[in-house]
């Protein structure tokens, strides 16, 4: 079949909306229509070319520096086809991508850690992850790889069942893109892996889709305060919206903020959620961490930054813990399910988290407002949803 989709063809360059062409689900395969995608900054820095691997690195391994690839990983949208061996998927059902595929057999699936399935480290190899083969195609012959294995710029697309949550039929589609990425990577990085609890003060650095998740993490676990950093005031203005009970535009003024509100003992719990973690970040999160508390981080570094200056004494002898998260160290197949409770009861705020919604055809404009920072999250809307 023909569909379309936001293709990269080189990096730096933008995104590129045209038709493309898509092979039927093989063994253990199904065809989706997207409903809705979120507009994560991983894909932005993908386009970038900021998460590449060093050019050695890939010659080594015998690949060109960059493959023709569908942008998108932060996804929801229906069944229309499932292939060979599928059981747990029917045409009609309603679904929710996830990046980090689940096997449900690996020694992590089996230890309760889903967020680190074996089938789910390689994300980022052109093919799909049944085969190694392509479903994806350019009009004119040519293998097309997409993001994450799912590929979710696109108004439809083959993907693992392994990378596949269902959810209920009358839960809105356009919000639920959002408990692809965004929400248990930022939940989960606070409630998780940081182990917010009653009373804690937690401080989250990066206020966009993910920390917005963050914030309501640690508000749904109890903080009793929470300080949002971000520089634009937009966001900060917003995170008091979401739980945050107070704001900061740099950390150096966090420091100060949250050494005044603790008396000196600093916060329990930090979670770092930039758009890209530097350098310094680090130290200023470990500065911010009281003693035997735990900074998780959660945003992605550039794959050449290789060191980090920390204070070892200080971090040795405070008997702090400095930890990374993928997924928010989220299991897919129970916390998304989770999470769509706690929207339903209310707590979980999904919709507010979306300051605008966009047709596949303005995705450079949409990226565009968020590198400017006027987006908590941006949606594309594909226009098959009810709500």
């Amino acid at each position: 079949m023909r569909s379309r989709a936001a293709i990269l063809y080189e990096y730096g360059s933008p995104w590129t909306v045209e038709e493309f062409e898509l092979d039927p689900p093989r063994a253990g395969e199904v065809l989706l229509r997207l409903a809705a995608t979120g507009l994560c900054h991983s894909d932005e820095h993908i386009r970038q070319g900021k998460l590449a691997p060093p050019p050695e690195t890939l010659r080594s391994l015998g690949l060109p520096a960059m493959s023709p690839t569908i942008g998108g990983h932060e996804g929801s949208g229906v069944v229309l086809e499932v292939g060979d061996g599928v059981t747990g998927f029917a045409p009609g059902d309603h679904v929710v991508t996830s990046f980090v595929a689940v096997c449900g057999l690996c020694r992590w699936c089996a230890s309760g850690m889903e967020y680190l399935c074996d089938k789910g480290s390689g994300t980022m190899t052109p093919g799909m992850p049944t085969d190694g083969t392509f479903r994806h195609h350019t009009v004119d012959g040519r293998n097309l790889g997409h993001i994450s294995k799912i590929g979710a710029f696109a108004e439809h697309t083959v993907v693992s069942a392994d990378s596949l949550v269902k959810i209920d039929q009358d839960f809105p589609l356009v919000p639920a893109a959002l408990l692809a990425c965004a929400v248990p990577t930022g939940y989960g990085s606070a409630a998780r892996r940081a182990e917010v609890r009653g009373g804690d003060t937690a401080v989250i650095i990066g206020a966009g889709g993910i920390g917005t998740a963050a914030i309501q993490g640690a508000r749904i676990s109890g903080a009793a305060r929470i300080v949002a950093v971000d520089p634009v005031e937009f966001k900060r203005e917003s995170a008091l919206k979401f739980g945050a009970t107070h704001t900061a535009a740099t950390g150096s003024d966090a420091i100060e903020l949250v050494r005044e509100l603790t008396r000196g003992v600093m916060a329990d719990a930090v979670v770092v959620s930039p758009a890209m973690i530097g350098a310094a970040d680090v130290g200023t999160a470990l500065e911010l961490t009281r003693k035997g508390g735990t900074c998780v981080l959660t945003g992605l570094p550039s794959p050449r930054l290789n060191s980090i200056a920390v204070t070892l004494q200080d971090f040795v002898l405070m008997n702090k813990t400095l930890c990374g998260t993928v997924f928010g160290s989220c299991n897919p197949k129970s916390d998304i399910p989770l999470l769509a409770s706690l929207y339903r009861s209310g707590q979980l705020l999904l919709d507010e988290m979306i300051t605008k919604r966009y047709r596949l055809d303005d995705i450079n404009e949409a990226y565009a407002a968020k590198a400017s920072g006027e987006l908590i999250r941006g949606v594309i809307d594909f226009g098959v949803s009810t709500s």
